[in-house]
């Protein structure tokens, strides 16, 4: 709702030109630079590793043009000793090479994830409007582990292997010039191939990736969701859709297979052809005695050597493009621009503050539609009052309320606590002294104590305490089986309306704040419910000034004044009895209320 936040890519519509995804990859640098002693260790040692596999050929060639042709075994313990050490060394720098990687990947993975679990915490309400959680979350797990696959195989392996690659060449014609060009008229046409591969890849890849979102989005919700869906039946028609998301997805993973079968038969063809044409090349040659048995055998086997980095280039190659994919979406939500933030220079709290909240003119236009729903609202709520908003559906009371904690910022005007512009002051310092309760009542899966503490994490247990009671629920929370240590299941669930919500408020005071900010307390509450829910109310408000959004009679009726917000202003300000006397809009207002709360009861 913050109407300061720039437009950002929608899930699905993000930068997924090769170009760009590359560029996003190159901004993981950072991140990689206090690892990049170890990666460059792996490389090394991976490097090694397939050199010691690139002279065993040499050796062999020894071997056969040596012991074998001259039928003198004398340096035949020499050379296969050399071909046991050569192997080894190639197993350890391999160890070595998993060894130095496994925790450079985990690392940048962790701080990618940390970072970005920060950053979600610190962007604005609207931001959190537009994006499913499912993209998020498919965000912050799925791609983060691609990246960290890429990082630790795909990524080094892409050079090594292209080092090897060369390296091999070279060996071959440095044993004959004709098998080094064989070799290489053969590979050739792979770069070609990739390449044109790369480009309908990486389209899939991004398309794949936004599918997973939408299928994770699909299933938190149908199991968030569960009562609701078993409740109306509408299990099937969900079915439907889970089904119909996971065949596009099946859809777009089998076009995905059917790319990289078509680069693995040209990839596996190519190289066993040019072998093929060595072997030929080659035996006229020793048939010619123009070239000896082990150049030939040594020729091969590093073609045959070849296979595994000729092979992987597809493979690495289509990593390559999904680890790019997933870091131009991981920076689609890291480069979401935070607007709501400190000020650079921040002011102190007043030491005498009462809690007196003003708006002042205040105007508020949301930044996706253009619509300007607040337009000069003028408002002061004294200190220890309490005031009810009322308005019609879609006024903008919601967002009035939500402009005090700075959950998102006015577009024009001011707001002020204690004379101060809320901007001003530190967020931290702002939401110490103006808490808030919600029309859900969000709870966490964690302990009573840790629900109630959740914004003041330096109360005490008689804290907590205090705050049940003023809240009503010391009671029923004493009768859960373990009290304050009783673990509330995902979002409450386990409890009743009522309980939540009185868990909400005693949330809401625990901090003990001067300004109380209420968003509809007492929606969708049974009749019985409500009542335990306003008994709570009335202890709450006491001593606390309180802006309390109003859908019911009831709820208008705990306030000491009332305040009318229609068309984006305050068009009355009064008691109940005196706007009830004397406003025809409220009148109308308050008996659209009665009908609504009838109805409710009769449900």
């Amino acid at each position: 709702m913050d109407a300061t936040t720039s437009v950002h890519p929608a899930p699905g519509d993000g930068d997924s030109t090769p170009t760009g995804s590359i560029a996003a990859l190159r901004r993981l640098t950072p991140y990689l630079r206090p690892v990049r002693g170890r990666l460059i260790g792996s490389g090394a040692a991976v490097l090694g590793s397939m050199v010691c596999g690139l002279m065993i050929p040499l050796v062999i060639q020894r071997v056969l043009d040596g012991p074998v042709a001259t039928r003198d075994t004398g340096p035949l313990p020499w050379l296969l000793l050399a071909v046991a050490v050569l192997g080894t060394a190639e197993a350890l720098l391999f160890y070595l090479r998993r060894r130095l990687v496994a925790r450079a990947s985990t690392r940048v993975e962790a701080e990618l994830r940390a970072d970005l679990y920060h950053h979600l915490q610190r962007l604005p309400i609207s931001f959190h409007d537009r994006w499913q959680s499912g993209q998020l979350l498919s965000r912050a797990v799925s791609d983060l582990s691609t990246i960290r696959q890429f990082i630790a195989f795909a990524g080094i392996f892409l050079v090594v292997n292209s080092i090897t690659l060369v390296l091999g060449l070279l060996v071959l014609f440095w044993l004959s010039p004709m098998l080094g060009l064989i070799t290489l008229v053969f590979a050739a046409p792979l770069v070609m191939i990739s390449s044109r591969y790369e480009s309908g890849y990486q389209v899939l890849a991004r398309r794949s990736q936004d599918q997973v979102g939408d299928l994770t989005t699909t299933v938190e919700e149908s199991v968030l969701g569960i009562r609701v869906l078993k409740a109306f039946g509408r299990g099937p028609q969900l079915t439907a859709r889970f089904l119909k998301q996971a065949n596009d997805l099946r859809n777009t993973e089998l076009a995905k297979y059917r790319l990289q079968a078509k680069l693995w038969a040209a990839i596996l063809l190519l190289p066993e052809l040019g072998i093929a044409a060595q072997l030929l090349f080659g035996t006229f040659q020793v048939v010619d005695g123009t070239m000896t048995v082990g150049t030939l055998v040594a020729g091969v086997t590093v073609a045959s050597y070849l296979s595994w980095p000729t092979d992987s280039i597809g493979w690495l190659l289509a990593e390559s493009n999904q680890a790019a994919t997933a870091s131009a979406r991981y920076w689609e939500v890291r480069d979401a621009r935070i607007t709501v933030t400190d000020p650079e220079s921040p002011r102190p709290l007043p030491v005498d503050g009462k809690g007196e909240v003003r708006f002042h003119d205040v105007r508020f236009r949301h930044s996706g539609s253009g619509r300007e729903v607040l337009r000069g609202v003028d408002l002061t709520v004294r200190p220890g009052e309490t005031v009810a908003l009322v308005g019609p559906t879609g006024s903008g009371k919601t967002t009035l309320t939500a402009l005090v904690p700075r959950l998102a910022d006015v577009t024009g005007g001011k707001v002020t606590v204690d004379g101060m512009d809320v901007r001003d002051l530190r967020l931290a310092d702002l939401r110490t002294v103006v808490a808030m309760a919600f029309e859900d009542p969000v709870l966490f899966s964690a302990s009573v104590r840790e629900n109630v503490a959740l914004g003041s994490p330096g109360v005490t247990d008689e804290d907590v305490r205090v705050a049940l009671r003023i809240a009503q629920a010391e009671d029923f929370v004493d009768r859960l089986p373990w009290g304050l240590d009783t673990r509330i299941g995902e979002e409450g669930l386990s409890l009743s309306g009522g309980q939540r919500q009185r868990l909400a408020l005693a949330r809401a005071v625990v901090g003990k704040p001067q300004v109380l900010v209420l968003d509809d307390p007492l929606s969708a509450l049974d009749v019985h419910t409500e009542a335990e829910v306003e008994h709570a109310l009335r202890s709450v408000l006491s001593g606390v000034t309180a802006l309390v959004v109003a859908h019911r009679p009831s709820t208008v009726q705990l306030a000491d004044r009332v305040a009318l917000l229609d068309g984006g202003r305050i068009t009355a300000v009064g008691t109940h009895s005196d706007l009830l006397a004397t406003n025809p809009d409220y009148r109308d207002l308050l008996s659209t209320m009665d009908e609504s709360a009838d109805e409710e009861s009769v449900a």
